[in-house]
């Protein structure tokens, strides 16, 4: 089959399966083009315990299927690449965090949801890029430890209050991000706007007009009356930023922006995935209970 044959055969198998295409941002394009729903981790998740449809396919890495499996017990949940992983979710285990929560007794755990459920589970609340400020904000306790990633850490301990640990994990691919090819963009395009992720390095952040989530930057260029944007995050987020701007420019300041992880999933591998109903992803009742209790409370935290 060649690729729109292969695209049609897999809207078709969903439709007959009853299932929703969920892709985040940072998948190919190929398969942005092809899902009912894109967006962030969270996002998806949230619209993944929303629908009806009885099984989620989530092209993603494996801790936002597990995501999605906390959030929707009573659904079958998909990865078509099992091996899609998260280089900074590994950076922190159980074991370590309990460690780290002796070390600092009175702390409330606030946790990246890019995270196993293992570690929600050991953690009192989760945050998102988008709301991780707000989050911290919002509790009565004045020590947090802010866990896996320390650029956001980092960046969320610049605009609280509160007395901040931070754990030293971080995303390979932000990290690799540096100085002088913002410069470099900068100096070859004047007039454009950059846009940073805040699991940038803080002398990137330094450098950013707007520190936003992948959602808040599709928001940030389509209000924007900027018609040049240099985008400080993962190269898939150009897809939609493209579609949804045609008349606007984007430009990727680094080839060194590109998630492996993110990048493994192919067609081939979500009509697979459809034919075999595999791989599946599931949480053990006992975590899924403790893990579920942390994305809830986030949740619950008033949106600006």
């Amino acid at each position: 089959m060649n690729q729109d044959q292969i695209k049609a055969r897999i809207l078709q198998l969903a439709e007959e399966r009853n299932a929703l295409l969920m892709a985040h941002n940072y998948q190919r394009d190929e398969i942005q083009e092809i899902a009912h729903i894109t967006g962030d981790s969270l996002g998806l998740s949230i619209e993944a315990a929303r629908t009806d449809k009885e099984v989620i396919v989530f092209c993603g890495v494996h801790f936002m299927a597990e995501s999605a499996a906390l959030l929707s017990p009573q659904k079958t949940v998909l990865l078509p690449r099992h091996d899609a992983g998260c280089p900074m979710a590994d950076m922190v285990t159980p074991e370590g965090l309990r460690e780290m929560k002796r070390q600092h007794p009175n702390a409330t755990v606030v946790t990246y949801v890019n995270s196993s459920a293992a570690v929600k589970a050991e953690s009192d609340i989760c945050c998102t890029s988008s709301n991780a400020v707000n989050v911290v904000r919002s509790l009565d306790s004045d020590e947090v430890l802010l866990v896996p990633d320390r650029n956001l850490g980092r960046y969320i301990a610049d605009q609280v209050d509160k007395t901040c640990h931070v754990w030293e994990g971080y995303c390979p691919t932000h990290e690799r991000l540096q100085v002088t090819e913002i410069e470099k963009a900068r100096e070859e395009h004047p007039d454009a706007v950059f846009m940073a992720h805040p699991e940038c390095a803080p002398g990137i952040l330094a450098l950013a007009d707007h520190i936003c989530s992948t959602s808040g930057m599709y928001e940030y260029a389509a209000d924007s009356k900027a018609s040049t944007f240099i985008v400080g995050t993962e190269m898939g987020i150009l897809y939609r930023l493209r579609t949804q701007n045609p008349d606007k420019t984007f430009i990727l300041p680094s080839e060194g922006l590109i998630c492996p992880n993110m990048k493994l999933t192919s067609l081939e591998d979500l009509l697979e995935c459809l034919e075999t109903m595999s791989p599946v992803v599931s949480v053990d009742p006992q975590t899924a209970e403790k893990a579920r209790l942390t994305l809830d409370r986030m949740l619950a935290v008033p949106r600006d």
